[in-house]
């Protein structure tokens, strides 16, 4: 049976971009999705070294697919799910249909879905959906960030030593080595650090001050094209690990509130091949 795209009243952003629209449409619609698989028993699969996929992600992949297919043809679109490597075209739709998959395979409430749009290989759009707290964030270059229609902003919190700072492990060993050098590091020195497993939400969080900071590596590109859009539309400051300007297509990253990105940056980028300990 084909899997029907779920039926949810028309949202209207302050933003007025069609674009963007249709990409909250499709966060929101494929988030119904998750959550009403959410109580049910899962249909996993490994398609990787601690790398799961679950009925969710795919029938959610269909829902945003289809929706942005629909409305933008001529769009390419790019999924966590095809697996696909092509970045560069006019408008490409860059898609995580359920961003913290091992949480939800665990009944762990933290995931998101995320959708993001690069124009010419830079990100031009993106929205992340909580679909259990019902919260959507949503930017546009250039117009700032919002969640429900609201504007947010980073963090003014100005020391690392006040900071709540937030990573992921990563999949594979050595990524787990290098996340653990710098976690150690970085915990004698910051107010508390949070393990989150979501990377598109805890960019989201950075952006609305919820964190002061969410560093990682290993990432893909699915997993940030939205969210490190919101983080430097509320004023936030993005760079990988070792301090170099960050792209999408670069595998680790440091996003910040701004304030204690210099402060932060030597401790995350100490577990890095060109990583030294401060």
């Amino acid at each position: 049976m084909k899997h029907r795209t779920p039926a949810i009243p028309p949202h209207h952003s302050s933003y007025g971009d069609p674009m963007l629209e249709t990409a909250i449409q499709a966060a929101r619609c494929a988030g119904e999705e998750i959550v009403r698989r959410y109580p049910l028993d899962r249909d996993i699969t490994a398609k990787g070294f601690r790398d799961l996929v679950t009925d969710a992600d795919m029938a959610a992949q269909q829902v945003i697919v289809e929706r942005l297919h629909r409305r933008f043809p001529e769009h390419d679109i790019v999924s966590e799910e095809a697996r696909a490597n092509h970045l560069s075209g006019e408008y490409t739709w860059i898609i995580d249909p359920l961003d913290g998959t091992t949480n939800y395979a665990h009944h762990h409430p933290v995931f998101a879905v995320s959708v993001g749009l690069l124009r010419h290989g830079e990100p031009f759009l993106g929205v992340v959906h909580n679909p259990l707290s019902e919260e959507t964030f949503a930017a546009r270059q250039g117009a700032g960030a919002t969640v429900n229609d609201q504007p947010i902003r980073v963090s003014a919190t100005a020391t690392l030593q006040n900071a709540m700072v937030a990573m992921d492990w990563g999949h594979n060993n050595e990524m787990r080595k290098q996340m653990l050098g710098c976690a150690g590091l970085t915990l004698l020195r910051c107010g508390t650090l949070r393990v989150i497993g979501s990377a598109a939400l805890a960019l989201a969080y950075v952006a609305s001050g919820r964190l002061d900071a969410y560093f990682q590596t290993g990432l893909k590109p699915w997993d940030v094209a939205a969210g490190i859009l919101l983080v430097r539309e509320a004023g936030g400051r993005c760079t990988t690990r070792t301090g170099m300007p960050y792209r999408i297509d670069r595998p680790d990253c440091l996003a910040t509130n701004h304030r204690i990105h210099d402060e932060l940056l030597p401790l995350v980028g100490a577990g890095g091949p060109e990583g030294k300990r401060p």
